[in-house]
């Protein structure tokens, strides 16, 4: 994500206060594009860190000496630690709160109502704050209180472990954080239109989006289809595909790559591979 300025030191969100109670990728990925743009953002942990300062030791994640994956997505933030299961913390907490103008949480519900960080408790220190919710299934149904992964609540419930693979191969184990990413996209444009209506009205606001809800997007195009009762094609088969100009092959020096191309560009791709017969 970039963004030109004519002042390239003019920081848009300067001066913006991010408090980031979130945990993993989706959350703290939504703070630090706010700080990339110049907010102030405090970044609070447990006494012992988040679990992801250390999933770069954890297989099959790939192996570094470095917490490369943790600093991704907390660049440019200060740190706090907080025990809030202490009794002093509802006192920091509300000092954060009042401080801040962005309350980003991924506590599952049950758990954030207990340790006083949910909306109610927060945003009467702040009628001005905007409150960042992001969860794994929702704020209702029937898994809207269970913990939710990107593999669990992105890939698998939206379809998409099932809709990109090749005809009679299993599903496969997506790469680390590839439905978070898309996820925090998604929560910092909650964001930033609750800023926009906090400049027209005065007001704070409660902002929410989830990972099944990033996934249902990335896999719109499938779904709309079966709503309106598409017929689907079989599944991608490489070896026979639908059109043959659009697939994955392997080179004779073993590197694998797509053709995307249209039909009147057919014959220079044919040309330019030697196989103007094709």
């Amino acid at each position: 994500m970039t963004a030109q300025n004519t002042n390239p030191t003019d920081n848009i969100f300067s001066g913006l206060k991010v408090v980031d109670f979130a945990s993993f990728v989706a959350g703290p990925g939504a703070a630090v594009i706010l700080s990339d743009f110049g907010a102030n953002v405090i970044k609070v942990e447990p006494p012992k860190g988040e679990l992801w300062r250390i999933g770069n030791k954890i297989p099959p994640q790939p192996q570094s000496k470095y917490p490369y994956m943790w600093h991704l997505n907390n660049r440019n933030k200060r740190g706090v630690a907080i025990d809030l299961k202490s009794p002093d913390a509802a006192k920091i907490v509300e000092r954060l709160a009042r401080w801040a103008d962005v309350f980003i949480v991924n506590t599952p519900h049950p758990a954030r109502e207990k340790l006083k960080l949910d909306y109610d408790h927060v945003t009467k220190f702040n009628p001005r704050l905007i409150y960042a919710d992001i969860t794994g299934y929702g704020d209702t149904g029937p898994d809207a209180a269970l913990p939710g992964f990107d593999l669990t609540a992105y890939w698998s419930q939206t379809g998409l472990l099932s809709l990109l693979r090749d005809a009679g191969a299993p599903p496969t184990w997506p790469f680390a954080g590839t439905g978070d990413a898309p996820s925090g996209v998604g929560m910092f444009a909650a964001i930033v239109t609750a800023l926009y209506r906090r400049e027209r009205t005065g007001k704070g606001s409660s902002v929410t989006t989830s990972l099944l809800a990033a996934g249902v997007w990335s896999a719109g195009v499938a779904i709309q289809a079966a709503l309106a009762g598409a017929k689907f094609a079989p599944q991608h088969d490489r070896k026979n595909p639908a059109n043959a100009a659009m697939n994955v092959y392997k080179s004779s020096d073993g590197i694998w790559f797509v053709i995307v191309t249209t039909p009147d560009k057919l014959p220079a791709l044919a040309a330019g591979i030697g196989r103007a017969d094709l």
